[in-house]
């Protein structure tokens, strides 16, 4: 049996998916840093959480080669 190349790619999207979501979670630290401390610690942990939606498509996709469920 050969391996997937699906599994590499796949780990390269997820650090991709991670770095960028970092990045952009960042830049927005001046406007954020202005709220008040209860509102930044909801907004943080709720970008904390969003960022993993898009793992499990992926990851089916890294494991069957199929983004979606199958049918039936």
């Amino acid at each position: 049996m050969t391996p997937s190349w699906r599994k590499p790619v796949g780990a390269f999207v997820i650090i991709a998916l991670i770095l960028i979501w970092c990045v952009a979670v960042a830049s927005l630290s001046r406007i954020v840093g202005q709220w008040p401390a209860l509102v930044q610690m909801v907004f943080y942990v709720f970008t904390g959480i969003v960022w993993i939606l898009p793992l499990k498509p992926l990851l089916r996709w890294m494991e069957t080669g199929r983004w979606g469920l199958p049918k039936g």
